[in-house]
């Protein structure tokens, strides 16, 4: 869809917060102004534009924004959006307030509520923001490096208390349905395992058998981290406690995993995002999602970004197994004769 002269804009954060946004939202604003764009902020995502919670925003509405968490536009679902009567207000709305364009920074839900309004007319743009990295069409969403350095944190932190007590710490992160957060964290702080959604794991095999070798080697401290998906992460402390009698505490890190100032890595991401989004609205082009595919800003389709599946990384995955300190191919063939002859010793 294109359109000769774009002279209106607006900025919607939708779903879930990631650090970022606010880089990403400084971007667009600042590079559609330069255009001699007029440039209008939309609270709460689609709810806001629904009810037309909209203000006008210039170069200092954005000023200093770049290094803070979260969304200064806010966030919300807005399921009235995925009915027609609540895709209709936000075309009126659009309408109301001479908006020829908006950039949608949030996932794959925002994205369809983009696709919605596109096909009305309203020419959008999708941002992927969400802390997950779980959207096919890009190889990296803003949020994501945040994120990951969070939980490295603070697993990091647990570490310490985990290995003056001896103990055994399950670490869950945030990953309904993707287990990128834990899969990075993972190497990042040589766990004993990961668990995913994506891969179905063997408690006796990829837990237990892995841990009596560790101790056979001398180490008698374990982490594991568990995407929120898997699920059951306090029920596997006490499994693990009950089958080894080792000390095993669950933490669950939750949402201090979406706060915090984005890294510099996410500022630039979110800026290169940003900056290429005005410059297709400028075009008048519409309809996108920017990504980054193949270490390059890129754009796609959006309903053809919906339909793209993203494969799970199962290299990466092995290799957390195969750095660790019981190795990925050596825990899979280990005897378990040998295995609890040794472990009986102790």
């Amino acid at each position: 869809m294109e359109r000769a002269e774009i002279k209106n804009i607006g900025i919607l954060t939708s779903g879930g917060d990631a650090p970022g946004m606010n880089a990403a939202v400084r971007a667009v604003a600042r590079a559609a102004l330069d255009k001699g764009m007029r440039v209008f902020g939309i609270r709460r995502g689609f709810s806001g534009l629904i009810d037309g919670d909209i203000f006008e925003m210039n170069e200092k509405s954005v000023s200093e924004i770049l290094q803070r968490g979260g969304t200064i536009l806010y966030s919300a679902r807005c399921p009235e959006f995925k009915t027609e009567e609540g895709i209709q207000k936000g075309v009126n709305t659009c309408k109301e307030f001479g908006l020829d364009g908006v950039v949608v920074i949030g996932g794959d839900g925002s994205f369809r509520g983009a696709s919605d309004l596109s096909k009305r007319g309203v020419l959008c743009i999708g941002i992927p923001g969400t802390i997950d990295n779980d959207i096919a069409c890009t190889d990296y969403t803003i949020g994501f490096d945040t994120a990951v350095n969070t939980v490295v944190e603070n697993v990091d932190r647990i570490r310490d208390t985990a290995q003056s007590h001896d103990r055994c710490s399950i670490v869950e992160v945030m990953g309904r349905k993707a287990g990128y957060i834990a899969l990075d964290a993972g190497i990042a702080t040589g766990v004993t395992a990961v668990l995913v959604p994506e891969v179905e794991y063997d408690f006796e095999e990829d837990i237990i058998k892995r841990m009596k070798r560790t101790m056979r080697m001398g180490r008698q401290h374990f982490l594991i981290i568990v995407a929120e998906g898997v699920g059951g992460s306090q029920t596997l402390a006490e499994d693990i406690q009950k089958r080894l009698g080792i000390t095993t505490k669950c933490t669950i890190l939750g949402h201090v995993q979406r706060g915090g100032s984005p890294t510099a890595y996410d500022r630039v991401m979110a800026s290169k995002m940003g900056y290429e989004a005005v410059q297709l609205l400028s075009q008048g082009i519409g309809d996108r999602v920017v990504a980054f595919k193949d270490n390059r800003i890129v754009n796609f389709d959006i309903q053809e970004a919906l339909q793209m599946k993203k494969e799970f990384d199962m290299e990466k995955y092995k290799m957390v197994y195969a750095i660790s300190t019981s190795g990925y191919e050596k825990h899979k063939r280990y005897v378990e004769k040998d295995l609890n002859e040794s472990f009986n010793k102790k």
